[in-house]
C-alpha cells in the first residue's frame, strides 16, 4: 500500500474512511485533477435539520462554478446514468447517507444496489464514490443500527469489488488500497 496524493485512478474509484477523515476533500481533489470537461456532484444528503442544512451549504461552498450539483437521495443509479458523459467526471458523496436513505424509505436495498453496480460498470466518464467505513467500532446496541452497519458494510464490499481503485482516508492521509 502506498500513501497517495492526488493520483490517477482509472475510470472508477471508491474513497472510504471514517467520519472527518478527509475522504470528501480527497475525492473532490481526485475528480478535479481528472480533467473532465464536465464536473457533476451527486449529493445523497437530505437536510432534515438545521445542522445538516449548514453542512450541505458548507460542502456546496467548497465547490467552484465548474461543478453542477444533482440531488439523488434515493435514485442514485439513475442519476449516475443521466449525468454520465465520456469526457465528464461524477463525484457521488456519499454512499453511506444513500444507504440510510434507502432504509428510511423502506426501499428494496438489494435492487437499488444492483442498479448502482450496473451503473458503475457502464459509466463512460470517470466516477468517484465516497463512503464511510462504519464497521471499525463497537457492535451497535440496537437492531436498527446493526442493520444499517451491515447494509453499509455489504454495500462497501460490493462497490469496492466493482471499482478499479479504492483509497482509504485516515486522519487526513490517504492510502491506496486497490488499483
Amino acid at each position: 500500500m502506498e500513501e497517495t496524493g492526488v493520483q490517477g485512478f482509472g475510470k472508477t474509484v471508491l474513497v472510504t474512511g471514517g467520519a472527518r477523515s478527509g475522504k470528501s476533500r480527497h475525492a473532490q481533489a481526485l475528480a478535479e485533477a481528472a480533467g473532465g470537461a464536465a464536473l457533476v456532484y451527486i449529493a445523497t444528503a437530505q437536510a432534515f435539520d438545521g445542522e445538516m442544512t449548514e453542512r450541505i451549504a458548507r460542502h456546496r461552498s467548497e465547490r467552484d462554478e465548474r461543478w453542477r450539483t444533482v440531488e439523488a437521495p434515493i435514485a442514485l443509479a439513475a442519476a449516475i446514468v443521466e449525468a454520465d458523459a465520456p469526457d465528464g467526471v461524477i463525484l457521488v458523496d456519499c454512499l453511506t447517507l444513500w444507504s440510510s436513505n434507502l432504509m428510511l424509505a423502506e426501499a428494496d436495498a438489494e435492487t437499488a444496489i444492483a442498479a448502482l453496480l450496473d451503473a458503475i460498470g457502464r459509466v463512460e466518464g470517470r466516477l468517484v464514490l465516497v463512503t464511510n467505513e462504519v464497521g471499525m467500532g463497537i457492535v451497535p446496541d440496537n437492531a436498527m443500527a446493526r442493520r444499517f452497519r451491515d447494509l453499509a458494510g455489504m454495500l462497501n464490499q460490493r462497490v469496492a469489488a466493482a471499482v478499479e481503485t479504492v483509497d482509504l482516508a485516515v486522519s487526513g492521509l490517504t492510502i491506496r488500497m486497490k488499483g
